[in-house]
């Protein structure tokens, strides 16, 4: 597809930072592109560049006539005066937008529909609005203005899973033509994964970009060092591991799981489990006991809304348990009563003796106190040396790991961005050994390294870990299990995990569920389900709902999918085989293509003649890869 932006040799400097350098890229037709890179890394100046609201030093930046720019910043910019209707609609006519199913589809996945629960009503003016309805307001009126070229910055910031899932739905059915194309910058890997046909890292001025989502991003990022020697006798490289997490998952996480399948098992053959669930266990029983926090037929309430009633949860040495719900569900609260900052209405709160539990909220004021202090000072307060598992780290050592490099060490604390206080706030936290860790919304601000270095330490941390997030890809890495508040007072227990979280709101609300889960085989969602249910049938802690004597289980709610036939299999199995060789005859000719064009190099005319076979093959390479892996779901 022809280029809507092309981007050649971009050089920009902003203050003594190369941002740019020499950078040449381009955003095709039907491209949805995500970006990653550290905070301060240029990600956000890289999209200001392709919108054109910021200038190169050098260089050129061009775009097809008459293209239309539309630009999700984190600054929303709206008129406070106006009313949600008159942002999101605008001037148009009502037998128009009442009548488009892209629009409605908008208004209700983001705002709840025409009474606009979400936002008070369509009539709310947007000045009391908080930041999360602001937000859904600045990105609904985005969207239903449909520009030619998308660009979002961070747009899954306070939306709950379902808004994400249904944001990354929308996309993908909304921006895959010819003449469209979306690029977003995010942290959110599922949203990345769900969404992107291209992934472009932002790394020290220079623009790398890999085909696919995160999944792609992580195998191609990990092959690239591995061929340059980089990762050799690196046993505890992130990347291999985080590329071992992906390939033990679910089918579903990758949206091209199939792909050099032979180099990506040989890179991942020895890496162990990300966690060793058994020691893990063995330490937390050493330094909690039998007895962690209890909430024995409890009552949690704001005002007069009761959110848990006679609600039982025993947390367990070793238990790692993610929340999910709406917004304003009670999520936060709940994690405010299990520490002891929130009163129960009812019921009894019972606190092992051995417990030293820590909270990371979703505020960081408590820093304001070291805004003139150097970094490392605000850590060694805390504590010298911390014990992580069976190793010892001082706190340079766990400073570093979460992004802090050494000169940046000594940066003080009041020069921070809002990201690096959020690392900073975590480091403290850890500093201080606690054995119980709760953490409200702990992607917030983070890149997707920072995640990657926190994953890896939460893997050798023994302890009991409670995490509320809407980060659908870290509540399945770090957490064994997730229960969900659904809105009746209770606790669900979800052996399907963030999936059936999405069925059943969907099922509560009427309406269909997420065409990310509609899109999954029948047999890969009862196959998911089985494994997660084996999971949750052997996690540690208790969960129920005391005065009916029940436990939190969705699978009495939930019909079983239909099994697969014999002949559906074979079937399968016939076509992935066939898919296979296809695929790799197409890679000898990529590699014949990729030979012809070193020799052509000085042949511009010829070199272009090769490359559009090079992406027609690439275009016919998708298609196999789909094929296989509609397949492979059908066999599980």
């Amino acid at each position: 597809m022809a280029n809507l932006v092309s981007v050649e040799r971009a050089s920009l400097a902003l203050g003594t930072a190369q941002v740019l350098d020499a950078v040449s890229l381009g955003v095709g037709g039907g491209d949805r592109i995500g970006i990653v890179g550290r905070n301060g890394g240029g990600k956000t100046t890289l999209l200001r560049v392709l919108s054109g609201t910021r200038d190169v030093d050098t260089g050129r930046v061009a775009r097809v006539g008459g293209l239309t720019v539309g630009v999700l910043t984190q600054d929303d910019g709206l008129d406070p005066a106006a009313t949600v209707h008159e942002t999101v609609i605008g001037d148009l006519p009502e037998h128009e937008w009442a009548a488009s199913t892209r629009i409605r589809d908008v208004l209700t996945g983001l705002l709840g529909g025409l009474d606009a629960p979400a936002v008070g009503g369509m009539a709310a003016a947007v000045g009391p609005l908080s930041g999360g309805e602001r937000r859904r307001v600045a990105l609904a009126a985005l969207l239903v203005s449909a520009p030619d070229l998308l660009l979002l910055d961070e747009p899954t910031n306070h939306l709950d899973v379902e808004g994400v899932a249904w944001l990354a739905d929308h996309l993908v059915r909304q921006h895959a033509r010819p003449d469209n194309a979306v690029v977003a910058i995010t942290h959110d890997r599922w949203f990345l994964d769900a969404i992107a046909t291209q992934t472009w890292e932002v790394d020290s001025g220079q623009v790398f970009a890999y085909e696919g989502g995160y999944a792609a991003y992580v195998l191609a990022k990990a092959e690239r060092e591995r061929m340059a020697g980089v990762i050799a006798e690196r046993r505890d490289n992130l990347l291999r591991k985080e590329l071992a997490w992906l390939r033990r998952g679910p089918p579903a996480r990758t949206s091209k799981p199939k792909f050099r399948i032979d180099a990506a098992n040989a890179l991942i053959a020895d890496e162990p489990p990300a966690r060793d669930g058994v020691e893990l266990m063995r330490f937390a029983t050493t330094r909690l006991g039998k007895d962690v926090v209890d909430l024995i037929d409890a009552r949690i309430s704001v005002g007069d809304r009761v959110l848990l009633d006679h609600v039982t949860w025993r947390l367990a040495p070793g238990e790692r348990t993610g929340i999910v719900g709406v917004n304003g569900a009670g999520k936060s609260t709940l994690l405010r009563a299990i520490a002891g900052d929130v009163a129960l209405a009812a019921g009894k709160r019972k606190v092992g003796v051995t417990v030293r539990l820590a909270v990371l909220s979703q505020e960081v004021r408590e820093l304001e106190k070291w805004a003139d202090r150097r970094v490392i000072e605000a850590v060694e307060d805390v504590r010298a040396v911390v014990r992580f598992g069976a190793k010892e780290l001082t706190a340079s050592q766990l400073a570093q790991r979460l992004g802090f490099s050494g000169p940046r060490q000594q940066t003080r604390v009041g020069d921070l961005s809002g990201g690096e206080r959020r690392r900073l706030q975590l480091t403290r936290l850890l500093m201080d050994e606690p054995n119980v860790l709760l953490l409200d919304e702990p992607t917030n601000d983070l890149d997707i390294e920072t995640l990657t270095s926190l994953e890896d330490l939460l893997d050798g941390w023994a302890g009991t870990l409670i995490v509320v997030s809407h980060d659908r890809y870290l509540l399945e890495r770090v957490c064994d299990r997730q229960v969900a508040l659904l809105g009746d007072g209770r606790l669900r227990e979800l052996p399907g995990g963030v999936e059936e979280y999405l069925r059943l709101r969907a099922a509560s609300a009427g309406g269909p569920a997420s065409t990310w889960d509609a899109g999954r085989s029948a047999a890969a969602a009862v196959a998911a389900a089985a494994v997660a249910a084996d999971s949750s049938a052997d996690g540690p802690g208790s969960l129920g709902a005391a005065g009916g004597g029940q436990t939190a289980s969705a699978s009495s709610a939930t019909p079983a999918a239909p099994a697969v036939s014999p002949a559906q299999a074979r079937e399968a199995r016939k076509t992935m085989a066939r898919v296979e060789k296809q695929l790799s005859r197409l890679a000898d000719r990529e590699e014949k293509l990729h030979a012809a064009m070193l020799t052509a190099a000085t042949d511009h005319a010829r070199v272009l003649v090769l490359n559009r076979e090079l992406r027609e093959i690439v275009d016919e390479r998708e298609d196999l890869e789909l094929q296989w892996l509609e397949a492979a779901e059908i066999i599980g």
